[in-house]
């Protein structure tokens, strides 16, 4: 028998996302690629390849996820205040063709 889920994502800053689901509360930093999610598992860490559907996830340990969330959180600070240079450091490995 089937069963409904629900899922709600909102976004703090760039990266920084709060997700609300029936079970609980989670928060989540990162973005396409890799991803720390600490939830009520604890802190996962998820690795995969956009657009292919393909990832792998493992628990991490909990000093790296404050070390993340520091880095997240003055990288959001700096981006209250220079969002292009934020945008220039994030993308810098980026190639561009056009």
């Amino acid at each position: 028998m089937g069963y409904f889920r629900f899922r709600k994502t909102f976004s703090i800053l760039p990266g920084v996302r709060i997700n609300l689901s029936k079970t609980g509360v989670s928060s989540s930093i990162g973005g396409n690629g890799a991803t720390v999610n600490v939830g009520k598992n604890g802190p996962m860490v998820t690795l995969g390849i956009p657009g292919t559907g393909l990832s792998y996830r493992t628990p991490v340990g909990l000093a790296l996820v404050l070390i993340l969330l520091a880095v997240a959180a003055i990288a959001g600070l700096a981006y209250l205040f220079a969002p292009e240079t934020v945008r220039t450091l994030l993308h810098w490995w980026q190639p561009r063709w056009f």
